[in-house]
């Protein structure tokens, strides 16, 4: 009956699963430029590991859970990164806190943060077609 490691308001509203396949579902993004290579996140969720991979191929841009090699390799866990997608946590400055941690092309990780939803969801990004829970 599902995944009873998961809150419930997480198995509502996953804002990371939301981020990941609203970018796929636009594929071509203006943002992002003709930037091309790949951006492996791993998300560590308990004793388990996320991956989520984003390959960008002149802007256009395709996501799956594959856990293979990337040019940019970014870690943190599932709590902070479903922060990021929902707007409350500035990816850089986590970065910079240590919270999440990135290793290869940072120019690709640079391009897909014009991405996340900046303080509010109503700037940077686009708006999440999902709305988290209220409560």
């Amino acid at each position: 009956m599902g995944d009873r490691s998961r809150s419930g308001a997480e198995a509502r509203f996953d804002a990371t699963s939301a981020f990941f396949g609203e970018l796929g579902r636009r594929r071509q993004e203006p943002l992002l430029g003709n930037a091309s290579g790949s951006v492996r996140f791993d998300l560590a969720r308990g004793g388990d590991t996320d991956h989520w991979l984003v390959a960008l191929n002149a802007g256009d841009a395709t996501v799956s859970r594959a856990n293979v090699g990337a040019d940019c390799v970014v870690q943190t866990d599932k709590p902070l990164f479903d922060g990021i997608a929902r707007g409350e946590v500035n990816p850089m400055a986590a970065l910079l806190r240590g919270e999440l941690t990135a290793e290869g092309d940072l120019e690709l990780l640079m391009r897909l943060q014009r991405l996340f939803p900046g303080p509010g969801s109503g700037q940077g990004g686009w708006p999440s077609t999902e709305e988290p829970p209220n409560g």
